[in-house]
């Protein structure tokens, strides 16, 4: 027997779709230059103090003395300590380093930390939403909630009307590319203790804030550390989405015993992250990686603002794309997202993400990315200002 949840999914994972939809347009019209804007994959190579941790954590491998076999469960102490360091109590907050555990990256901990949870517990996520959350739960047999992000309420979700036990929250937000700010935050963390209810704070984008009152850490609010788990990337932040490193902080304080959960679940069905990509994302918080990766993420940044003031002077209605990579775009009226998807391809061999792959909210919307080169992103936005 086969577990019957997984025929409750759609066809397709979304950005599959999409690149079928591309590959059998390419092969339609082979002379076509096709630009992706769409799938959130970084351009710029990695910053020179990562390449040569690289380099060096390599080199230790070819030598007896040096070699490294299977890693710590939770992951290297010389990388969890710069993390606790540098991410947390630089910014005040009371974090141990026996509550990080080092992954290969936030999608495959959000996805999987469900499984620590009762088949009946009652799961909300925000709608639009990255497809992960939903898709896990799905496979798991439990029931969701979405929350509603639309226009009209700043899309930011409202608390739910009935009792949840879990809430994904993932800011600043993919898809829409939008904020919490610090009292908006305080607001769901009330609700979370009230209603003994469990946050997924999903914060793989926290690296691209810009403005002050946005918290880069649901921890910076009082009592989060009693009811939120919280996941981090450097996939975004240091453009490892090859090299593959991120990780879960689950406070000891949360009040169920999830930390010694997450670490048996750990040890049982993942053997660790490579020394070399742990080894990776230590450098970035030298002096000089901090600096580098500021630099790339002001390059894409960047494209961020030239697509905002591009799109809206083209009289695109744009959110997004101030404090993250990520600009949610909206079509022109009588237009499916999918539809615009097919015009922006067909017409301008441009790749956008239709918003209704990320649920119902999200039709009539696209998502676009910052992470092209500057060649591409101008090149995109000619394209699209001439051809529609």
């Amino acid at each position: 027997m086969i577990n019957e949840n997984y025929k409750k999914l759609s066809g397709a994972y979304l950005f599959s779709e999409i690149a079928r939809k591309v590959k059998a347009y390419k092969a339609e019209t082979p002379e076509a230059e096709i630009i992706s804007l769409g799938i959130g994959d970084v351009t710029q190579p990695l910053c020179p103090a990562v390449v040569e941790a690289l380099h060096k954590a390599a080199d230790e491998m070819a030598v007896a003395a040096t070699f490294r076999g299977y890693g710590p469960e939770r992951g290297y102490d010389f990388l969890r300590n710069a993390i606790v360091q540098h991410d947390f109590q630089a910014r005040g907050i009371d974090i141990e380093a026996d509550e990080i555990f080092v992954s290969d990256g936030a999608k495959s901990d959000t996805g999987n930390f469900q499984e620590l949870l009762g088949k009946d517990v009652r799961i909300a996520v925000t709608d639009p939403v990255y497809p992960v959350y939903v898709d896990s739960n799905v496979m798991a047999g439990r029931e969701i909630v979405y929350l509603p992000c639309k226009a009209e309420n700043g899309f930011a979700p409202e608390l739910p009307t009935e009792h949840v036990d879990v809430i994904y929250l993932c800011y600043p937000n993919n898809p829409t590319g939008t904020t919490l700010n610090r009292e908006q935050l305080e607001t769901w963390v009330e609700y979370a203790l009230k209603e003994n209810a469990l946050i997924l704070y999903d914060a793989a984008y926290e690296a691209y804030i810009q403005s002050d009152d946005v918290p880069h850490s649901i921890y910076e609010i009082t009592g989060a550390k009693e009811c939120a788990v919280e996941f981090h990337s450097y996939s975004k932040t240091a453009g490892f989405t090859g090299i593959r490193c991120g990780y879960t902080v689950v406070p000891k304080t949360l009040h169920i015993e999830l930390n010694a959960m997450w670490n048996r679940r750990q040890s049982t069905k993942f053997n660790g992250t490579s020394y070399l990509s742990q080894r990776a994302a230590e450098a970035i918080y030298t002096p000089e990686g901090k600096k580098q990766i500021r630099a790339t993420i002001a390059y894409y940044m960047e494209n961020a603002r030239l697509m905002r003031d591009a799109l809206m002077g083209m009289g695109f209605t744009v959110y997004g794309g101030v404090d993250a990579p990520y600009l949610w775009v909206k079509v022109s009226t009588g237009t499916t997202s999918w539809g615009f998807f097919d015009m922006l391809l067909h017409k301008a061999n441009v790749v956008c993400t239709p918003g209704a792959g990320f649920g119902p909210s999200g039709e009539g919307y696209v998502r676009l990315t910052a992470f092209g080169t500057h060649e591409n992103t101008e090149k995109a936005l000619r394209r699209i200002d001439n051809k529609l």
